[in-house]
């Protein structure tokens, strides 16, 4: 019974403990509910705050961007207000200017209208005027021909006849008195222009040179340079032509050799394969082929730097290579570049004393010479051979005149003519231009490899040791051993009979075999 008593009481605490439960949360929940909507109506009423806020800031930036329009709108008005003022200020102007100037075209036509009439009466009046004249002419010439026996015609003739004898004994004087005068001004002007021109170039004098000089850091570089039993020296001498001077001189290899060309290239090639160190007879060949084409591409240099210098445009490229050419290239001892510079610049000033073309003369200054340049020998003499070359390139024929005139070969057909003679006698003839004997020796050395080049099979030909060796390299394929022997006998036997020189030439033949196959 007591256990059915506290299960019972159990179970009615359980319920009353359900009902208290319920009812706290329904109270938990309306809570819940009513501190929900208070707090949704707080965000409502934010929102609409923040919503008012924005509407007003949107209306705010709207208002600010709409002044802002207005003013640029405002001011693009006025500018082209302005404009528009400015325009109907300019017509305005020019309105004025135009009434002005019908006013002016008025009264001008005006006054010419009445000048018109005015001399139309004067007109008038001397006609009438001219045929009293000649009525009262006639009249007197009845009276002469009635007093004096002979008609009007007749003693018009004798008048005519008398006055030209006159006139004509007057002008026999006068043209000789002016030809005088003429000559005793022309030559005070030439002599005066002439000295001008003289007197505003200076130039250096002409250093014959044979032998360039190449500076090595130690002597340790001259055996390197010899080689084993001198093969690398007698590589490098086949390859340029030049001989070269090992002695006791300290730090110093002589390069020696009449033509500049070879002189340059040997002295660049030795420069690159000292600062290689690679000294062998293949790698001398290689760097010797590469320093010649370096050395062509250095003679367009100097040709384009020339022109440039000079204000000569439109020259043709090889004429360009041509001048070029020339720094390496001397005449009686003067450097053949430096000789047409001085001869262009003189001709420019001579030009300009006498009011000619200033272009054209230089033009024709610096290519007076191109002839002596020549890619092969040639008989014709070299001002010739320039104005071939510069009728080829499409020089003007003015300047193909006073190159081809300038040592009296062809007629001077120009004033351009006789200036290139004359600017060319005054910078080869003045003190210290030039040396008569380098350039013949110079010839005569070029005269030595010239006779070796007349032989079948020659390859190469340098003349050394001042003339007194000549140096003939053949192909292998065209002479042999045996041919070589007789062909330098042959050789010095043809220098012997046709050749002038001091002393003794000995002329060495070289015949080399090579076999070359490439590995692929």
């Amino acid at each position: 019974m007591e256990i059915l008593i506290i299960i019972i009481a159990a179970i009615g605490g359980i319920a009353a403990g359900f009902g208290i439960a319920k009812f706290m949360e329904k109270n938990n929940v309306s809570n819940l509910i009513k501190n929900a909507k208070k707090d949704a109506a707080s965000i409502i009423k934010d929102a609409n705050l923040e919503a008012e806020n924005i509407k007003k800031d949107k209306i705010l930036q709207a208002k600010e961007k709409f002044i802002e329009l207005k003013a640029e709108h405002e001011q693009v008005i006025l500018a082209r207000d302005k404009k528009v003022a400015e325009v109907e200020k300019r017509i305005r102007d020019k309105e004025s200017q135009v009434s002005n100037e019908l006013s002016k075209a008025k009264k001008v036509n005006d006054d010419y209208e009445n000048k018109t009439k005015e001399y139309e009466s004067k007109i008038e009046i001397l006609d009438r005027k001219r045929e009293e004249v000649e009525k009262m002419h006639k009249s007197q010439l009845n009276q002469l021909e009635v007093i004096s026996g002979l008609s009007a015609e007749e003693a018009k003739e004798q008048l005519v006849e008398g006055l030209k004898a006159e006139a004509r004994t007057k002008a026999m004087s006068h043209i000789q008195d002016t030809i005088e005068e003429a000559k005793l001004t022309a030559q005070q002007e030439a002599k005066k222009i002439i000295i001008n021109t003289i007197q505003r170039v200076g130039t250096e004098e002409a250093v014959e040179n044979c032998v360039s000089v190449f500076n090595i850091e130690s002597d340790d570089v001259k055996g390197r340079i010899i080689g084993r039993e001198g093969r690398n020296i007698r590589a490098l001498e086949a390859a340029t032509g030049v001989e070269i001077i090992v002695d006791d001189t300290p730090e110093a290899i002589i390069l020696s050799c009449f033509d500049p060309v070879r002189r340059e290239i040997a002295r660049l090639s030795l420069h690159k394969l000292v600062t290689d160190g690679r000294i062998h007879p293949a790698r001398i060949e290689e760097v010797v082929a590469k320093t010649a084409k370096q050395i062509d591409d250095e003679i367009i240099e100097v040709g384009k730097r020339t022109v440039i210098d000079l204000g000569i445009h439109g020259l043709h490229p090889e004429l360009i290579k041509v001048v070029g050419r020339m720094k390496y290239r001397s005449s009686y001892g003067q450097n053949l570049l430096q000789h047409s510079r001085e001869v262009s610049k003189l001709c420019g000033i001579m030009a300009a004393e006498l009011g000619l073309n200033v272009k054209l003369a230089k033009r024709a200054g610096l290519l007076h010479d191109i002839g002596k340049v020549p890619d092969t020998e040639s008989d014709l003499p070299h001002a010739l051979l320039g104005m071939q070359w510069a009728e080829k390139y499409g020089e003007k024929e003015e300047v193909c005149n006073a190159i081809g005139a300038h040592h009296d070969e062809i007629e001077m057909k120009s004033l351009l003519s006789p200036i290139i003679q004359v600017c060319d006698a005054i910078s080869g003839a003045r003190p210290g231009a030039r040396r008569q004997v380098l350039d013949s020796y110079i010839q005569r050395l070029k005269d030595l490899e010239d006779v070796a080049y007349g032989f079948s099979g020659v390859k190469n030909a340098y003349a050394i040791q001042a003339g007194r060796e000549l140096r003939v390299i053949v192909e292998s394929e065209k002479v042999t051993d045996d041919n070589a022997a007789s062909l330098s006998f042959e050789i010095s036997q043809k220098i012997q009979t046709e050749m002038t020189y001091p002393g003794q030439v000995k002329v060495t033949v070289i015949r080399e075999t090579r076999a070359v196959n490439i590995a692929k």
